[in-house]
């Protein structure tokens, strides 16, 4: 199912969901064992020993099927609480890692920069997407969120792994 030209999708609003929740956009609906996996995988308590719960808020609504990363953003762009959201799309069904999409939310306001970080942007733009284990969800949302670890650096150990896709340490 796509949207029909000109119409844009919008992210529902979910009761309860705070800054610590990550949120986790459902856009390929080919294989309904595979997502239940993945949303199983995504409910599991993280951390070194299990020690936190997890807190994940899923849209799952045929509604954003097929939806690109720049849909998906663009629908959450005015979320002031999301620095970055997760998305399973086709690849992440498809893939035997269940690689999840990690897209930041975060941009760069261009015209506020001087020339030199303008130039440093433009010459290594930061990476605004990756993939990451469902079992590395939550530390990604919560370091970014709380601004301890930085987008780039989640991005930049998922390159180095042999497949792209960030696991829990």
């Amino acid at each position: 199912m796509t949207m029909p030209e000109g119409l844009e999708r919008v992210l529902p609003e979910i009761v309860g969901r705070d800054m610590f929740d990550a949120l986790v956009i459902r856009t390929d609906f080919s294989d309904d064992e595979s997502w239940t996996g993945v949303v199983g995988e995504l409910r599991r308590p993280w951390g070194p020993d299990g020690e936190f719960p997890a807190r994940v808020q899923v849209v799952d609504a045929p509604d954003w099927s097929g939806a690109t990363g720049d849909e998906v953003l663009a629908a959450v762009g005015e979320d002031e609480y999301l620095s970055v959201i997760f998305v399973v799309d086709r690849h992440t069904m498809e893939s035997s890692t269940r690689g999840v999409l990690a897209l930041s939310t975060v941009w760069e306001n261009q015209g506020d920069l001087d020339y030199v970080h303008y130039q440093e942007l433009i010459e290594s733009p930061e990476p605004r997407e990756f993939r990451a284990a469902p079992a590395a969800v939550h530390a990604v949302h919560v370091n970014v969120t709380l601004g301890t670890m930085g987008f780039a650096e989640f991005a930049a150990a998922a390159s180095a792994e042999p497949d792209q896709v960030l696991r829990p340490v």
